[in-house]
């Protein structure tokens, strides 16, 4: 059985599956993964973890029977819109943001591999101690999987690595097509006529990230103009600022993850006074089964591309009908009918009106 190869450019290495010519008689198949490292992998996958929430996401939209846990447990909300066959995937935690990992807890699920992957480029000195620690079970290094403008060679080489060409394939087009539509709208608005918007994130609303952060990236990508005048930073990110700058920013648009902070802000003193509370323009990102907007940052956000747009520039994106986006981006990648209730239910708790829809 020949194996197809896969070579990507512009990752600063070509990636393939193809040693030889074929399949080996054990079942296994050795690639490049994306930090250049030789790995033997099953050439059948069918129980694959991931170190990370990006990546996480990235194997439950391409092929969620071969998940085998999360990072971290769904809340409530999150669980709302996930298909019950998913509910009960057991929590074996990773490492992202402040938290670390257990090679133990990963191990207890019995992965055929592990998927490393990062914020940005992934360490290569990190992947090879996480060999190191996983003893036989094989680790791949995926790059770039939580800049969208980025993303498409990681969806390409795990749509491979998943044996998920198919689904992969339709994500790429899909993410294309909105990135290529943002480009043309965004690169024609001038920079005074571009809308003051604000990421609001923490339950007060005041930790933010600037752009050219991949927490805040939707905003850049759609037009919008960020107002956080802060140092980026890197990592983590949710940099602290007080409700004093907050004013002296003056939105015109708020977009939160938080829905503590979306419930109270419009009965908040302090936010008053600030454009976009006045004008009812506080949006919540959807949350189910994952933001659309950040947090994590990853493939996820690929839905919230049409849903930002929407948000911070209803007119100018007034040809996208985001209700059949939706229920087609669920069916198709987070494996779940929504009706045409749960569609619009779930665009207006995150503040859009059904006519900008």
């Amino acid at each position: 059985m020949v194996v197809a190869i896969l070579i990507v450019s512009g990752v600063g290495i070509a990636y393939y599956f193809n040693p030889g010519s074929s399949i080996s008689q054990d079942g296994n198949i050795t690639i490049t993964d994306m930090v250049g490292r030789t790995v033997t992998v099953p050439s059948d996958v069918s129980n694959v973890v991931a170190t990370s929430p990006p990546m996480t996401t990235m194997v439950y939209m391409l092929t969620p029977d071969k998940l085998g846990g999360l990072n971290y447990q769904w809340t409530d909300i999150e669980k709302e819109y996930v298909n019950s066959k998913y509910l009960n995937l057991p929590v074996i935690g990773g490492w992202f943001g402040r938290q670390d990992g257990s090679y133990e807890q990963i191990i207890s699920v019995n992965p055929d591999l592990v998927i490393e992957g990062a914020m940005g480029d992934v360490d290569l000195a990190t992947v090879n101690e996480r060999q190191t620690k996983f003893g036989t079970i094989p680790v791949v290094g995926v790059t770039d999987n939580s800049d969208v403008t980025k993303i498409t060679p990681s969806i390409e080489f795990m749509g491979k690595l998943l044996g998920a060409e198919d689904k992969a394939n339709k994500l790429i087009d899909f993410t294309n097509k909105y990135l290529d539509k943002t480009e043309k709208v965004s690169s024609s608005i001038p920079d005074n006529e571009k809308k003051k918007v604000y990421y609001a994130e923490g339950d007060e609303g005041l930790q933010t990230d600037p752009s050219g952060s991949l927490h805040a990236q939707l905003i850049d990508i759609v037009g919008g103009k960020n107002v956080a005048d802060i140092q980026l930073q890197e990592g983590v990110g949710q940099v602290d600022v007080s409700i004093e700058q907050v004013i002296k920013w003056n939105p015109e648009v708020i977009i939160t993850t938080s829905p503590d902070f979306y419930q109270k802000v419009y009965n908040n003193s302090k936010w008053a006074d600030i454009d976009a509370v006045k004008n009812k323009q506080v949006y919540l990102s959807p949350q189910s089964p994952f933001k659309w907007f950040d947090r994590p940052p990853g493939a996820n956000i690929i839905i919230g591309i049409p849903w930002t747009a929407k948000v911070i520039y209803p007119d100018k994106y007034s040809d996208i009908d985001l209700k059949s986006e939706v229920k087609m981006f669920y069916k198709e990648f987070y494996h779940y009918d929504l009706s045409d209730e749960d569609v619009v239910n779930i665009l207006k708790s995150s503040g859009l009106k059904e006519e900008n829809m």
